[in-house]
């Protein structure tokens, strides 16, 4: 029987797919993680230049095991700085440029008959890497956009049937210009909703920018960047990350804030259950970057913005379109609600 044919070799692929080698998952030291760390940042700020906070941030998403979104003008950096960290981690790396002809296949896969088996193969699509830029992600259809949902939600894509696991770590740096720009389309909630942090890069300080002019890490010094960070060096720094002690008085803190933007009278949307453990999540990261154990409420304040800004909706971009500031709204919040001591 042909289709029983067809379909155990599909099966077969699946499993070749989906079933990794077993090993003992490798642990980390507090010290060593500083090491690895310190080096994963200093090759990065070699060609990304005066925007170490930035690149604070992008770090916290990967050891939260998130994604990130980095939205501004043309032209600041926003490749490169993914092409960065990609290029410092020993893990794999693909590249979509998103379009408005693109396809939902051209990003997960699709199967082609082989005439020589007389069955399907599967030709896996660029989200099968560990590190995936999606560069300017809202220059694409609503339909495309849809197709990475499950991949940000689950490590996971399901096609033909089948549901396909994608290799761990798995992080999906996105990348867009503002809304007002011509071409582009709105992402929508429940896919900004997934992203653990939105970051902004802004123009470089002057001298910053000297350095740049003539150091041109565009052309030259991206190409040069070599790897720090072994794949089993990053799990073991997201395990480790997960360890950091959170104590109940900042759990509290935590959902405090959450809570006062589901309340806020310019608010329609607040921050979701996901929005609230991705920001425990990267304050654990973040204290792991700063070289401690244990979150500070400075971790959370710090994160409230990057994390949380994007996924709320203010009562006046319902009514007539216009996106209020609701970093301002959030930075209001952070200066009401106490902190704990």
């Amino acid at each position: 029987d042909r289709s029983y044919y067809n379909a155990a070799v599909m099966d077969e692929q699946e499993a070749a797919i989906d079933v990794p080698l077993l090993r003992e998952p490798e642990t980390i030291s507090l010290a060593h993680a500083q090491t690895l760390l310190a080096a994963l940042r200093d090759n990065i700020e070699s060609v990304f230049i005066g925007k170490g906070e930035v690149v604070a941030h992008l770090l916290v998403g990967l050891l939260s095991r998130g994604h990130v979104l980095i939205e501004d003008v043309p032209g600041v950096g926003k490749t490169i700085l993914a092409r960065a960290i990609a290029r410092s981690l020993d893990c794999t790396f693909s590249r979509i440029q998103l379009t408005p002809d693109l396809l939902p296949s051209d990003i997960l896969g699709v199967s082609i008959f082989n005439e020589k088996t007389a069955a399907f193969d599967f030709q896996r699509g660029p989200i099968f890497a560990h590190i995936v830029l999606a560069d300017e992600i809202n220059r694409t259809s609503p339909r495309t956009q849809s197709a990475l949902l499950e991949a940000m939600s689950e490590a996971q894509v399901s096609i033909d049937g089948r549901c396909l696991k994608l290799e761990e770590p798995f992080m999906l740096i996105a990348t867009q210009n503002p809304h007002e720009f011509e071409g582009t389309y709105f992402l929508p909630e429940n896919q900004l909703d997934r992203f653990t942090l939105r970051l902004r890069i802004g123009y470089p300080g002057r001298e910053f920018e000297r350095r740049i002019l003539r150091q041109q890490p565009d052309r030259s010094m991206i190409d040069q960047l070599k790897p720090v960070t072994r794949r089993e060096d990053v799990l073991a720094l997201q395990r480790l990350a997960s360890t950091v002690r959170t104590d109940d008085e900042l759990t509290s803190y935590a959902l405090d804030l959450v809570d006062a933007t589901r309340r806020h009278d310019q608010l329609e949307v607040g921050v979701s259950p996901r929005g609230t453990l991705s920001l425990i999540r990267a304050a654990q990261s973040l204290a792991l970057l700063e070289g401690r154990d244990y979150i500070i409420p400075d971790d959370i304040k710090s994160l409230v913005i990057p994390v949380c800004a994007h996924r709320i909706v203010s009562k006046s971009y319902l009514q007539n379109g216009r996106i209020a500031a609701v970093e301002s709204i959030l930075s209001e919040i952070i200066e009401r609600i106490p902190v704990p001591t």
